[in-house]
């Protein structure tokens, strides 16, 4: 992790420093597997830490996240109102994980049990044996249900939040026909009600069960994206892209905090799939860009409308859960899966 956030930190400033496209190109390469390592694996350390409340930490989590989000544009206005540009930009984000990086290292590791992280023992060989090992683990991991579910269902609902951001502009622009000055305060008003969203499910996950809210904010999505393609006129389109945006806002610390309650003491390997899962779910963008080549943005779009659906259907799929609270497998009695 630490090593990893050192390579981030290096990698942004490779941006700032950048004088050609190559180097461009490397710097950004190198920036994905130091994120990895650095970002997914604190956000396992997390998940390690607090097995008793996972929904509710990866929560927080996803609220730091938004909270990046949108802070990340108000940052370019300072630096640019300040007289400075997109280099300047990216030392500030240099210094900022500097300073989280410090931070990390005053943090105590949280032990895990080397049989539960999948790791050899103290007689193993070495590093080859090690690799096996866990190449064994994520492989037992692939044969679990309970795992895989939460994977696929994590990259299909990711078309309905950031594949959807990705095209919102272009379809308010081209399909919807409103000013472009209007398709740019879509786009904030849907980072601003995200946030809004991941806010509200910090102090809702400490009063309802996770399920639940997974399953009625598909519901309520369900509803709400078919009105958002149909409903004509802006301000009709604004609203309920608001609503829909702080709807869904659940969807993946849910998602997530159940995957690594399907590999307890397992974060390791919960990461890998994740990052896999992640890997895949880039097909995403490329299979909505060639559907609308081929039928137009407005049916490459209203596709999607089956991802609440197949939400819905991955939380009622048979099997048992694992506890997100790391208490075993299923619910406790009285909860909404019992």
């Amino acid at each position: 992790m630490l090593s990893g956030g050192i390579v981030f930190i290096l990698s942004l400033l490779a941006v700032a420093g950048a004088r050609s496209f190559i180097v461009l190109l490397a710097a950004f390469t190198v920036f994905f597997p130091a994120s990895g390592a650095f970002v997914s694996l604190t956000q396992a350390e997390l998940m390690d830490a607090w097995p008793d409340r996972r929904p509710q930490v990866m929560a927080r989590w996803d609220l730091a996240g938004s909270t990046g989000a949108v802070a990340g544009p108000l940052l370019l206005i300072a630096v640019l109102a300040a007289g400075g540009g997109w280099r300047v930009a990216y030392l500030v984000l240099a210094a900022l994980a500097s300073g989280a990086w410090l931070g990390t290292c005053l943090c105590e590791p949280h032990p895990v049990p080397a049989a539960a992280a999948g790791a050899p023992g103290p007689d193993a060989p070495g590093a080859d044996a090690a690799f096996w090992v866990r190449l064994r683990a994520v492989r037992g991991a692939l044969r679990d249900w309970s795992t895989v579910r939460w994977a696929l269902v994590a990259v299909v609902a990711d078309l309905l939040v950031d594949v959807l951001t990705g095209f919102l502009a272009l379809y308010l622009v081209d399909v919807a026909h409103l000013a472009p000055p209007i398709a740019a305060l879509a786009i904030a008003v849907r980072l601003g009600a995200g946030l809004a969203g991941d806010a509200a499910l910090v102090f809702v996950l400490d009063r309802m069960a996770d399920m639940t809210v997974l399953r009625a904010s598909a519901v309520a999505a369900a509803l709400l994206y078919p009105g958002f393609l149909l409903v004509p006129g802006p301000a009709a389109k604004l609203v309920i892209l608001a609503v829909l945006s702080a709807t869904t806002a659940p969807w993946y610390p849910i998602m997530q905090a159940r995957l690594y309650a399907s590999l307890p003491g397992r974060s390791p390997v919960a990461v890998t799939l994740s990052s896999a899962a992640a890997l895949a779910g880039g097909l995403g963008p490329l299979a909505v860009g060639l559907m609308a080549g081929a039928f137009g943005l407005s049916w490459a779009l209203a596709v999607l409308v089956v991802v609440p659906v197949a939400v819905l259907a991955g939380t009622a799929a048979p099997g048992r859960d694992a506890d997100p609270s790391g208490s075993g497998p299923g619910d406790p009695p009285g909860s909404d899966d019992e």
